[in-house]
């Protein structure tokens, strides 16, 4: 499988970053585009998991809010420009939140 296909991979759900994981793994040396995406996948698939978690609360809480619901909006936005990244081939971070995430998930590289 291509680095390209594993980059794109680790964007699309948890069980596609755990292919793309698991393929990388088996890989020496390590191919840094892969290694990269992996990275900004798993932090993104985070971020989204707790964003979500955060605006159901609130939402529950505060029904008047429900406009929040929005904001997952944002997230699909940032999901496409960083497939977009992994085809093109570019180590570029996410878009807003991508910063977070390097050299945070040491044990992928």
């Amino acid at each position: 499988m291509s680095h390209k296909t594993l980059a794109i991979l680790s964007y699309i759900t948890l069980f596609g970053w755990l292919f793309a994981f698991i393929k990388s793994k088996d890989e020496q040396p390590k191919n840094d585009l892969v290694s990269y995406h992996l990275e900004q996948g798993l932090g993104f698939i985070l971020f989204s998991v707790l964003l979500n978690i955060v605006l159901t609360i609130i939402i529950t809480v505060v029904p008047t809010l429900s406009f929040l619901n929005y904001v997952s909006l944002i997230l699909v936005i940032l999901w496409v420009f960083a497939i977009i990244n992994a085809a093109n081939e570019q180590k570029k971070p996410i878009p807003l939140i991508g910063g977070m995430f390097e050299n945070k998930f040491n044990f992928l590289k």
